[in-house]
């Protein structure tokens, strides 16, 4: 009796559950554990954005990482303006001054003589006078009357800040315009993952009818072997299908300046973005030349040149100025004096080395260089608008080739199945056929997103990018 009871003394406390009760729960508690973390995980899932053509254009237009590079240059080039401005405005200044300092009698260069037997009131071989501590609380102001170079650069500052400003919209078209064809090349890649995903299914339905026929003694091994291995290509071409299209969606979060971890969902396809409305030749050259911002930055940047030439010139004209200064001075201040000093002064540059001609030379070459910028960016314009209209044309045509070849892979592959099933033919005629179709359904992939492509151009060539739909 006293040996059982030590026995059972000794057992340890926890034996007095069962082991499935105590695993049971360490699971609930593990299951609670992950619950609670897929919850947490769940709440910080940003919300996926939902984008158009024209919605992907447009939130790229503004808020691209380029275009708020523009508009800082654009807020310097209003501060520069400010900086020229100041040169008219009046200027003030406190200028309180205590100085403590000593001097040496013989640089006066002249001596008091003395009667015969005196001492000379100054050492004529110099002598230490001082140190003389002295106030000066001075206050100055002086104003511009006339000064038309300071007025030319203040023109010439207001000009480049426009120039500025309409750069920040020739930034913006072609942040859009990158945007926008990285939303095409996602709509590609999602158009192909379909197309590979119904590879996929016509292989896997090929693999099924050649068992079917080996299992009911009318087919034979060869051709099981040939669907699976078309199956295992169509496997893997999806796969492919798949990465280019995540890394598409990533190339566009970088474009439109998304998080790369938020979700972006689009609302086209290849099929659903609105055709594009094409006018004559003519019409869309002098609606670019109107609408495109980079036209209107090349005119202000050659009218802020021209400004630049006449602001170097004015400064060969006088300035005219005012000048003040006011305030006491003295040793001590209980014996403060007041002083002043007031004038006109007029500056002449009559010789400056050939500065200001060079100066000219520059800014009359910079604005040529603009000049001739701007008439090749007009011409590049007509030959823009045309190309991308040839595009447009081609590719609405190839479209139409590329159905028709589509709507014929398809025949094919139905009749070749059908003489498979049938057991008229083995499967090569039906894995020919159906690479056929795969063929034929990328090549009408590559003909929607050339025609989407060459829309998205013809808008870059009118200055239309960010009025996409």
């Amino acid at each position: 009796m006293n040996s059982f009871s030590r026995m059972e003394f000794s057992r340890p406390m926890n034996a007095q559950f069962p082991r499935s009760i105590r695993l049971g729960a360490a699971l609930s508690l593990l299951v609670a554990l992950l619950a609670f973390a897929i919850r947490a995980a769940g709440a910080q899932v940003p919300e996926a954005r939902r984008l158009s053509l024209g919605q992907a254009a447009r939130l790229a237009a503004a808020q691209a990482a380029g275009v708020r590079g523009a508009q800082y240059r654009a807020e310097q080039a209003q501060a520069r303006v400010a900086q020229s401005r100041a040169e008219l405005l009046p200027q003030f200044e406190a200028v309180p001054n205590w100085s403590s300092h000593t001097l040496n009698s013989a640089s006066f260069g002249f001596n008091f003589p003395a009667k015969p037997g005196e001492r000379p009131l100054l050492d004529p071989n110099g002598q230490i006078i001082g140190p003389v501590k002295f106030w000066d609380l001075r206050g100055q102001a002086s104003q511009t009357v006339l000064d038309l170079g300071a007025t030319g650069r203040v023109r010439a500052a207001r000009a480049g800040a426009a120039a500025s400003g309409a750069d920040v919209a020739t930034v913006a078209e072609q942040a859009a315009f990158v945007a926008a064809n990285a939303y095409v090349r996602a709509l590609r890649t999602e158009a192909l993952v379909q197309a590979r995903t119904a590879d996929s299914i016509l292989a896997n339905d090929l693999v099924q009818i050649a068992r079917d026929q080996l299992e009911a003694g009318v087919g034979v091994a060869l051709d099981v072997t040939r669907a699976e291995s078309q199956r295992a290509a169509g496997r893997a071409a999806l796969i492919a299908a798949r990465n280019d299209r995540d890394r598409a969606r990533l190339e566009l979060r970088r474009a439109l300046n998304l998080s790369l971890d938020v979700p972006v969902e689009l609302s086209d396809s290849l099929t659903t973005v609105a055709a594009a409305d094409v006018g004559t030749e003519q019409a869309a050259i002098e609606q670019a030349l109107r609408t495109r911002p980079d036209v209107r930055t090349a005119e202000l940047q050659l009218a802020a040149a021209r400004q630049q030439i006449a602001a170097v010139r004015a400064t060969r004209l006088p300035t005219v100025g005012v000048f003040a200064n006011d305030g006491p001075t003295g040793l001590e201040p209980q014996h403060f004096l007041n002083t002043y000093a007031y004038g006109v002064q007029v500056t002449w540059p009559v010789f400056e080395g050939g500065r200001r001609a060079g100066q000219t030379q520059e800014a009359e070459a910079a604005a040529r260089e603009i000049d001739v910028r701007r008439r090749d960016l007009r011409e590049q314009i007509a030959v823009d608008v045309r190309g991308a209209m040839l595009d447009l044309a081609s590719a609405r045509e190839e479209v139409d080739a590329a159905r028709d070849r589509q709507r014929f892979a398809e025949q094919e592959v139905d009749q070749a199945r059908e003489r498979f099933r049938a057991g008229v033919s083995g499967n090569a005629d039906v894995v020919t056929a159906s690479l056929s179709l795969n063929a034929a359904r990328t090549g009408l992939v590559d003909a929607l997103t050339a025609y989407q492509t060459a829309r998205v151009a013809l808008a870059r060539a009118e200055g239309t990018v960010s009025q996409l739909r």
